[in-house]
């Protein structure tokens, strides 16, 4: 098959031919329909993740068609979607139904090889795989591994956003961009903020407000142009970069009582948290980590019912090749599609 492949961290990204791969007793081969291309994987390719496996095949959002599931023949020939975190089932958090953040986890295109690639071996496919409607389109499902599904379980089991509520989103990138249509279903206001004015113009169109700012901008002055925005503060604030200026700038625009998720990686500590505002006004500090399997059912009746569109996000699809060139540009965020998500068609 072919794959995009790289040796070492900031190395070549390089379109090779390796062997397909085989499935595990209990899991499956997916043949990748489409796969996006998330700054996420840039993370992975520059080292800053610790659990990436050399050499390493990035991608780990995508959908595709089974081709082999030995413990279980009746997948074979279904259309899936497979979340990034790749649960065992059967430790205490599975157990508890959190396979989003289960012990022994395993992640394409990080501990595992992923999905730039013509095919991807999924283990455990009982407890990984998510049939697909058929009213569900592969572009819209190829969003739906990391971006979507990391955006809907933030607002909706995390914060709990309610109707009526105001989120501030932090980054117009895929995950914020889904959270502003996610926001919208779920009848609230975002406010959105970003240096990327394609990406605001994005985000205007979905219906948020937004705030550009400068790439040197400070986290009180962020946080000072969202309260001209919510003066009383937001309900809820978001960042889906993976920025401490950022993440400190969502606590400090947030409401007495309000609630921070934190999405984005960072790639850096985020030492300069203001626990004395956490303190005095009450504030809740929340991670999510994408979502498990057994949790998309909401999201894809959403997506049928036509609530949300992940597939009017797709900014475009590329090749393997124009994915080697396109990743090391998520330096900057979304530099390579402003206001959108770019997929990637492995068969070209």
């Amino acid at each position: 098959m072919r794959a995009l492949r790289y040796d070492t961290f900031g190395g070549a990204l390089q379109v090779v031919e390796i062997p397909d791969p085989t499935p595990e007793p209990d899991g499956a081969v997916i043949e990748v329909a489409l796969t996006g291309l998330c700054r996420s994987d840039f993370h992975a390719w520059t080292g800053h993740d610790a659990d990436v496996v050399l050499p390493c095949i990035p991608g780990h959002e995508y959908a595709g068609v089974v081709r082999a599931a030995p413990s279980d023949p009746d997948l074979v020939g279904r259309r899936v979607v497979v979340p990034f975190v790749c649960a065992c089932g059967a430790c205490p958090e599975c157990r508890r139904g959190s396979g989003q953040i289960c012990r022994t986890q395993r992640q394409p295109g990080f501990t595992d090889p992923g999905s730039f690639a013509q095919f991807v071996a999924v283990p455990h496919a009982r407890v990984n795989l998510v049939p697909l409607p058929d009213a569900v389109s592969d572009p819209a499902a190829a969003a739906l591994g990391c971006r979507f599904a990391t955006a809907w379980r933030a607002l909706t089991a995390v914060a709990r956003l309610r109707p009526g509520e105001t989120v501030a989103v932090y980054g117009a990138g895929g995950v914020g961009l889904a959270a502003v249509m996610i926001a919208r279903a779920l009848g609230a206001h975002s406010v959105v903020v970003d240096i990327s004015a394609a990406a605001l113009v994005r985000a205007t169109s979905l219906g948020a407000t937004t705030i550009g700012v400068g790439a040197a901008a400070t986290a009180q002055e962020i946080a000072a142009l969202v309260r001209q925005v919510a003066p009383d503060g937001t309900d809820c604030g978001l960042d889906a970069l993976g920025s401490p200026t950022l993440a400190t700038a969502s606590l400090a625009a947030l409401r007495r009582g309000g609630r921070h998720v934190q999405v984005g990686l960072l790639d850096r500590p985020l030492s300069e948290l203001p626990l004395e505002l956490v303190v005095s006004r009450e504030l809740q500090v929340l991670g999510s980590h994408g979502m498990a399997a057994g949790d998309y059912s909401e999201l894809l009746a959403a997506v049928v019912a036509g609530e949300v569109e992940p597939d009017a996000l797709v900014s475009d699809v590329i090749s393997l090749a124009e994915a080697a060139a396109a990743l090391p540009d998520l330096a900057t965020p979304d530099e390579a599609a402003p206001g959108g998500i770019r997929l990637i068609d492995p068969s070209r």
